[in-house]
């Protein structure tokens, strides 16, 4: 009896995958649009960025503004990269003297730009074919956005509803036209694991491979894999079938042991599936922890980075 569609796919997802790995332990090529961080025996494994998600409290209680929190990387945490979140300027989203001085401030303290995250713009996967498209139309002022800033790349979310495969074709389908978009200003769309099928890595990558775009890639994070009705995927395995196509990595926390380890995730073991892929690009500290204060709870992400970092160098 021959095979199902399906079954064709996820046995082509699979030998792809093993192709890829098998690429990044020589050395993969870097993601487009990522620059290069390391060659053969110079610069780190990889740098370090900020998630602007990281200080989501202090922005949200109005002690911070997005150009403080540029500032602030460079100020309080002593990093040189950055990762925004479209709800806290929305409303300047299309203002081009704002977006001018929040490069400018970056330029200022030697901050780039990497990526903003965009949520609340519409469902990429939408069934209804109308209120696709209005979703692709509304990602396309972050596109701009994007490119005013100096960013790499915009995250978006592949959320659908039907059955697994039909959420597949269809999340293809509006990935693909926002990619197009985002290719005519030489930026890439990246997914991140962020919740129902996309925490699935199987079923991300077999996106990816079905959108078919060099620019459209991954944004693997390192704690997003609730599958809801309390099933969860394995973090490493989602990880190591994400890397492929990513093009940046979120490092997310939330707890340290008294050793400084995150006690839900397995750094060393994380960050060498992350290496082996042959990334070199930034990782980005997402700390999303109550236990510490957020700026605590960013430096003790850093220091486990960093530690972790040299132990592999």
């Amino acid at each position: 009896m021959s095979e199902t569609p399906a079954l064709d796919r996820r046995r082509f997802l699979q030998g792809a995958l093993a192709i890829g790995t098998a690429l990044g332990a020589g050395g993969c090529a870097r993601p487009e649009g990522e620059p290069a961080t390391r060659q053969s025996g110079a610069g780190p494994l990889f740098k370090i960025s900020l998630a602007q998600w990281s200080l989501h409290r202090a922005l949200r209680a109005g002690e911070l503004d997005t150009p403080g929190f540029v500032r602030a990387a460079r100020d309080d945490y002593g990093l040189d990269a950055v990762e925004y979140v479209n709800s806290f300027f929305k409303e300047q989203v299309t203002d081009e003297k704002y977006l001018a001085a929040l490069r400018a401030t970056g330029a200022d303290c030697g901050v780039k730009s990497l990526l903003i995250m965009c949520d609340g713009e519409g469902n990429l996967g939408d069934p209804d074919a109308t209120a696709r498209g209005q979703a692709v139309e509304n990602h396309r002022k972050w596109l701009h956005a994007a490119k005013s800033l100096g960013c790499h790349s915009i995250r978006v979310n592949a959320a659908s509803s039907g059955s697994r495969d039909e959420q597949v074709r269809l999340a293809a389908d509006g990935l693909r036209r926002l990619t197009e978009l985002g290719d005519a200003l030489d930026l890439n769309v990246i997914v991140e694991n962020h919740g129902g099928h996309s925490s699935d890595g199987s079923w991300l990558s077999e996106v990816m491979l079905t959108v078919g775009h060099p620019r459209c890639g991954t944004l693997p994070d390192f704690g997003n894999f609730d599958l809801g009705n309390g099933k969860s995927y394995d973090r490493y395995r989602g990880v190591e079938e994400l890397m492929p196509f990513a093009k940046a990595v979120s490092a997310k926390s939330h707890e340290f042991d008294d050793s400084g380890n995150e006690i839900r995730t397995d750094y060393r073991r994380m960050l060498g599936i992350v290496l082996e892929a042959g990334y070199r690009g930034y990782l980005g500290i997402e700390y999303e922890g109550d236990g510490l204060s957020e700026r605590e709870g960013i430096l003790a992400t850093k220091r486990l980075l960093e530690r972790v970092r040299a132990e592999l160098t």
